[in-house]
């Protein structure tokens, strides 16, 4: 038995493997995932007002992006003149696809930049925005890799917005209030929950939303599934070079060979295994980033 996407053949295999805990809302899970696309995002917010967010929630911000952000400034993009740089991190609801209860936005704010968390869930962004007024004020030692840090000298802060990564007018709202562009988009886990067919859209997506010397930061997961097997998550080893740097739709079968230049929207300057992440990676997460071509 198999799942189709656009005449891909995908076997079945259990959603949700390496992601989510095993629960009674596992079943919902995968039910949520294989929705058509425009009744994506009513599902994962049905999963938030049933309770069942903790199929998702990691409980702390991701150990490979502090690392990154603190000890690969060179990589990322610098504030501009008379302004912070600007983060998002984007979300569909479910499985951290983005801000979930904002762990990585505020971790970002208290690094300095302006960052934006984007839910489409109602209750999730009521949740992310309780967890940012807490953090802000007394943030927890897991935000920093180096403990003796701390917060920027003038932390950043925190929006938590409603709405749909694929929809204009949350992004039409921002440049209403002069945001145009970001200088940092990250994606840990919206990728990889994204049904397959919907991975094209997702570049072209974060391509119209970064500026022109942005970065694009992923950390790639799961890297040790599949690219055959069903998701959520969805197998991603190869998948971001596929799409980004060849500019190609991204469903792969075998991971190919990465040979010299390509000609896609973006280009990779970084390419590694992070020395921390969370451990439902299995010690494969890779951390990438990338700058529009």
């Amino acid at each position: 038995m198999a799942q189709h996407h656009q005449g891909v053949s995908f076997p079945i295999s259990h959603a949700g493997e390496g992601l989510f805990p095993p629960s009674a809302g596992k079943k919902r899970l995968a039910e949520t995932s294989f929705r058509p696309r425009e009744q994506q995002a009513k599902g994962w917010d049905s999963l938030w007002q049933s309770g069942e967010n903790d199929l998702w929630d990691r409980g702390r911000p991701s150990p490979a992006l502090i690392e990154l952000l603190e000890s690969r400034t060179n990589l990322l993009p610098a504030a501009l003149k008379g302004r912070r740089s600007r983060a998002l991190v984007p979300v569909r609801a479910a499985s951290r696809k983005g801000c979930g209860r904002g762990y990585d936005v505020v971790m970002l704010a208290l690094h300095g930049f302006e960052a934006i968390g984007l839910e489409v869930s109602a209750k999730g962004a009521e949740t992310a925005r309780e967890y940012a007024a807490r953090e802000l004020k007394s943030p927890q030692a897991y935000n920093f890799q180096d403990q003796s840090a701390g917060p920027a000298a003038n932390p950043g802060s925190v929006t938590i917005i409603e709405g749909d990564f694929f929809a204009r007018e949350w992004q039409d709202a921002l440049v209403r209030d002069g945001v145009e562009s970001f200088d940092l988009i990250y994606d840990y886990t919206f990728l990889c929950a994204l049904l397959p067919e919907m991975r094209q859209d997702w570049c072209r997506r974060i391509r119209n939303l970064i500026a022109p010397t942005g970065s694009l930061v992923c950390l790639e997961f799961p890297m040790y599934k599949d690219l055959r097997a069903a998701g959520p998550p969805w197998g991603l080893r190869g998948v971001h070079w596929n799409l980004l740097a060849e500019g190609k739709d991204g469903i792969i079968h075998e991971a190919a060979e990465v040979k010299g230049l390509a000609d896609g929207p973006f280009e990779r300057i970084l390419y590694n295994k992070p020395a921390r992440s969370y451990d439902a990676g299995r010690g494969e997460d890779m951390i990438s980033v990338w700058r529009p071509r």
